[in-house]
């Protein structure tokens, strides 16, 4: 279910609830792999269960946490 305010900034540190999320299950998945990278498709399961968010909107947070493939933790899936 999407709120109102899942889109409005912090005024701590600007993020907003939904990028909250996201890095608290970034988080938490790097803790119970026990290794840095967490498969996309891993970690939008697991955001999608407590936000409404479709994969166009879920990679647009990616981007916005500045998430870039291997290099921040999230391996992108394989090209074919």
């Amino acid at each position: 279910m999407r709120r109102p305010n899942d889109w409005l900034p912090d005024v701590r540190d600007g993020l907003n609830r939904v990028q909250r999320i996201v890095l608290h299950e970034l988080y938490r998945a790097q803790r119970e792999l026990g290794r840095e990278y967490v498969p996309t498709v891993m970690l939008y399961g697991r955001v999608v269960e407590l936000v409404d968010l479709g994969e166009d909107e879920f990679q647009a947070v990616l981007r916005s946490l500045g998430v870039t493939g291997e290099a921040a933790g999230v391996r992108p899936p394989p090209t074919r």
